[in-house]
């Protein structure tokens, strides 16, 4: 029996590989996560959790505009960009400090180290270190995709630079249509930014249902954010102390800074993967089965550098399945076919399941229950913003495939809805459950109108009204 230094060596300290490497550890493997940066990977560090923190941020300046409908006279409310990225930096870093801990709590040796595949058992570390293992792990996630040939690509920032950026920008201009470019555009916005989203399409949010996607346009146009659609950027070029942005149209945009929001890119370059013969799909991913294994048998690979579902939550399923596979004797696999996710632009979008168009795709016949209200609390503020409610549902067995919400809270109420749609909730379950009154979620159990299609959106209403 050949005996390894090791039972596992994750490469990659983010969400996927530190979550497999407590689980396996727990089991009594011996583990060794190398990272060549900071634990905790991208959602932590640049990504989920310092946007987030930064998205607050942005929502108090509409707070206090807010406030003045219920009596509140705000006055001398000023942000400082500096110490919001102050603050934000002292919690990733206790973040961080608590990822170390619960490592080397579990009885993992962290390495802070690069590390690469040598062969099928071995890596080697930065340091010329080699280390044996009976099973490898990949887990070293997605990077922005710089993917834009054009002349001054190099002045542009990702949403890796925009969490450091000294002072605030006045205004930027952002490429791209998914949650990335969206979120920091009206996260930026809300805290006073002028933002100009470059997008080559004419629509938002590719995948999602295309209520969502026409309706999201106007919510953020209504705060603040101008669009450009059908263009692309040619160029950038550094002028009085900014940025010239050139348009495929011959326009020319000016802004502080340009940010770059069109993909992430699997990490898998120079890991030694093909020195080991390990098979990368058509998007330069690591091709896995549903148990996260590779086409050698003795490498796995969770989270964004699979290319599955590039979410955080996904990741550390993943991770957990394969140390409870591999090391627990407990087989499972991850279903990736209904996940909840949330865009946290100003409103929030909320949705899980399939789309309308997703589901006529597959030839279902389907039942369409969507409703569009002011919320209460626009009633005194003068807000000018809508929610958004929409239930897909199978004519066949009434069970409701997909749930699609804008509006405020959506985050925290899909996460609920998709518990439902996870244990095949019908229609009927939905309409007997007693709605919770005020509040915006009792909407989602007393639809009761069908509509044909996505082309007819619903009556508008005052406001939100108790269902009668």
């Amino acid at each position: 029996m050949t005996s390894y230094d090791v039972d596992l060596f994750v490469i990659g300290a983010g969400s996927g590989g530190v979550r497999a490497a407590r689980i396996a550890a727990g089991y009594g493997a011996r583990v060794k996560v190398a990272e060549e940066y900071r634990v905790g990977g991208t959602c932590v560090i640049r990504g989920c959790v310092p946007k987030k923190l930064m998205v607050y941020a942005g929502r108090f300046a509409g707070e206090f505009e807010d406030a003045a409908g219920f009596g509140w006279t705000v006055e001398g409310a000023r942000f400082d960009w500096a110490t919001l990225i102050a603050n934000k930096d002292k919690e990733i870093a206790r973040l961080e400090a608590a990822y170390h801990a619960n490592l080397q709590k579990s009885g993992v040796e962290i390495v802070p180290q690069r590390a690469e595949l040598e062969d099928a058992h071995t890596v080697r570390l930065a340091d010329g270190t080699r280390v044996t293992a009976g099973t490898i792990l990949i887990a070293t996630g997605a990077r922005p995709n710089l993917g834009l040939d054009i002349p001054g690509r190099e002045l542009g920032i990702t949403s890796n630079e925009i969490f450091h950026l000294e002072r605030q920008p006045g205004s930027i201009v952002i490429q791209g249509a998914g949650y990335i470019a969206l979120e920091f555009a009206s996260l930026l916005a809300g805290l006073g930014t002028k933002v100009t989203v470059v997008h080559r399409g004419d629509k938002l949010l590719r995948g999602f249902d295309d209520d969502i996607r026409e309706l999201i346009v106007k919510e953020l146009e209504g705060h603040g954010v101008a669009f450009e659609f059908g263009a692309t950027i040619e160029a950038i070029h550094a002028e009085g102390g900014g940025k010239r942005i050139r348009l495929n149209d011959g326009r020319d945009l000016f802004a502080d800074e340009v940010m770059l929001a069109i993909g992430r890119t699997p990490n898998t370059t120079g890991l030694g993967l093909d020195k080991v013969g390990v098979h990368l799909n058509e998007a330069g991913a690591i091709a896995v089965d549903a148990g996260s294994r590779s086409n050698i048998p003795s490498i796995y690979a969770v989270g964004d550098v699979t290319d599955r579902a590039n979410l955080t939550p996904v990741a550390i399923r993943e991770g957990h399945a394969f140390a409870d596979t591999v090391f627990g004797g407990k087989p499972w696999s991850v279903d990736h076919s209904l996940i909840p996710t949330a865009v946290f632009t100003e409103p929030e979008v909320g949705v899980v399941g399939l789309t309308e168009a997703e589901a006529r795709a597959q030839g279902r016949r389907v039942d369409i229950y969507k409703t569009s209200f002011r919320p209460m609390k626009a009633t005194l503020s003068g807000r000018q913003t809508r929610v958004f409610m929409k239930l897909v549902v199978d004519q066949k067995d009434n069970r409701v495939l997909g749930a699609h919400l804008l509006g405020e809270a959506s985050a925290e109420i899909i996460q609920l809805v998709g518990v439902l749609l996870t244990v095949g909730a019908t229609k009927a379950d939905f309409d007997r459950t007693v709605a919770l009154h005020p509040s915006a979620a009792e909407e989602l159990v007393t639809l009761r109108d069908r509509h044909p299609s996505s082309d007819q959106l619903p009556e508008a209403s005052a406001e939100m009204t108790p269902a009668i």
